[in-house]
């Protein structure tokens, strides 16, 4: 079953935000080497039950808040089952070298979602 397996928080300001969370909660962030300002999010050790996500800028047109992405086996069975239930795409597939293929989707209440198809060759 697909589930989340990432998050990310958007902020303007992330001088102010990651400190907040390695305080509150002891989060650990790593500057990722890549072309938009971006922070892995490591929220707990492997063998703990959670997730670790992301922190960035927010990207044009969009506002600061939190964007959750579900993993699922087939990219394109699930973009067909999202157009067919009233949803959309709003950033089309693109490659996460490493790491697989993710787009970005709207339900029918306009809530954006990320989805993500694990596989290691993406380029």
């Amino acid at each position: 079953m697909p589930r989340v397996v990432h998050f990310e928080i958007y902020t303007d300001d992330p001088d102010t935000v990651r400190p907040f969370y390695e305080d509150v909660f002891g989060w650990k962030f790593n500057k990722f080497d890549g072309p938009i300002e971006y922070w892995l999010v490591t929220t707990g050790n492997e063998k703990e039950p959670g997730i670790n996500g992301g922190l960035a800028r927010p990207r044009e047109g969009q506002s600061a808040g939190t964007l959750n992405t579900i993993a699922v086996p087939s990219f394109d069975q699930a973009i067909k089952k999202i157009e067919q239930r009233g949803g959309n795409i709003c950033v089309p597939k693109m490659a996460i070298p490493g790491v697989g293929w993710l787009a970005y989707a709207q339900d029918p209440a306009e809530n954006v979602f990320g989805i993500l198809e694990p596989d290691t060759k993406a380029e």
